[in-house]
């Protein structure tokens, strides 16, 4: 007899009641009457957060729970260690679903076995503080602050007025327009943005960086990509754009004044329509420093892994 063939049967039999677990939903809805300028806090373990805005004065938030069993029963037991929490506090709105310590030992599957996804609808001057475990999170068009943690999914923003501060582990950031202070961060992914109208700063460990219009200060460093950045009107500080494993491209205003100090370990700089006075290096060596239309805040670009291209336009 084929022990090793006895053994595998019985592992193929083992997993047989779990692979007909199937995703059972419920569904939990709130609405609260808000004064506007409030905060929402949400926290879930394992799932995603939707945040959209209206002209209502309503915060209307839909839990959607997703539940790992096989059957309704089932996943009422399940839902017995489920902690969710949907309340109306002096700040703002809480909705927080938390599921109990696993118990030490093997378990089959992801754990928790229930997730909660959050899809909520504030008032557009509304701020927001969000934090999940292991999902997405999108926000759409507000004029409040947004505060937000993810540890293995995406984040989109949409047209933001108020401060930023957002970050993931594991997925690219993206952002419509940030009008005030912008702080946006991955460890996993790409980083790109529409328009950036206050002092912004944005890191990653593993993806390219591409903003598109940046009206203020920025500080941008990726250790793994590229990085590209247009400079609208003048430069209202200093500014300075690196990378480890890429290549840099600036684009500028024909007229804008500022320092320029590039240098790269693996390529050339190159300079386009400058008018430039040069102090050290020159156009399409490793190094190139000097003053643009009589010089102003520095602009420092650093690369040890490709060119650098500094346009005016």
């Amino acid at each position: 007899m084929n022990t090793r063939y006895l053994l595998l049967s019985a592992g193929l039999l083992a997993l047989a009641p779990f692979s007909a677990h199937a995703k059972i939903e419920r569904v939990v809805e709130k609405t609260f009457t808000v004064p506007p300028g409030g905060v929402l806090r949400i926290e879930t373990q394992g799932g995603d957060i939707h945040v959209q805005s209206s002209p209502d004065p309503t915060v209307k938030v839909v839990a959607r729970e997703r539940i790992r069993a096989s059957s309704e029963a089932e996943a009422d037991e399940l839902l017995k260690n489920l902690t969710l929490t949907i309340e109306q506090q002096p700040a703002g709105v809480s909705a927080v679903a938390k599921y109990e310590k696993s118990a030490p030992g093997f378990h089959w599957g992801a754990w928790p076995p229930v997730s909660v996804d959050f899809t909520v609808t504030v008032p557009t001057n509304y701020n927001l503080d969000l934090k999940t475990a292991g999902g997405d999170v999108t926000v759409g068009d507000l004029t409040g602050k947004v505060l937000l943690r993810t540890s293995g999914g995406d984040v989109a923003l949409g047209k933001i007025a108020g401060d930023i501060d957002a970050g993931t582990s594991g997925g690219d950031v993206r952002l419509a327009e940030g009008l005030a202070a912008v702080k946006l961060g991955t460890s996993g992914g790409d980083i790109r943005a529409g328009r950036v109208v206050g002092p912004t700063e944005l890191g990653t460990s593993g993806g390219d960086i591409d903003v598109k219009s940046v009206e203020n200060t920025l500080h941008a460093a990726t250790s793994g990509g590229n990085v590209t950045a247009g400079f609208t009107g003048p430069l209202k500080g200093d500014c300075k754009l690196a990378t480890s494993g890429g290549r840099i491209r600036v684009t500028v205003d024909k007229g804008a004044a500022f320092d320029l100090d590039a240098s790269t370990s693996g390529g050339d700089v190159d300079a386009t329509g400058l008018t430039i006075t040069i102090e050290k290096g020159g156009a399409g060596r490793s190094r190139l420093a000097g003053k643009v239309n009589g010089g102003g805040p520095l602009l420092k670009l650093r690369t040890s892994g490709g060119d650098v291209d500094v346009q005016a336009r």
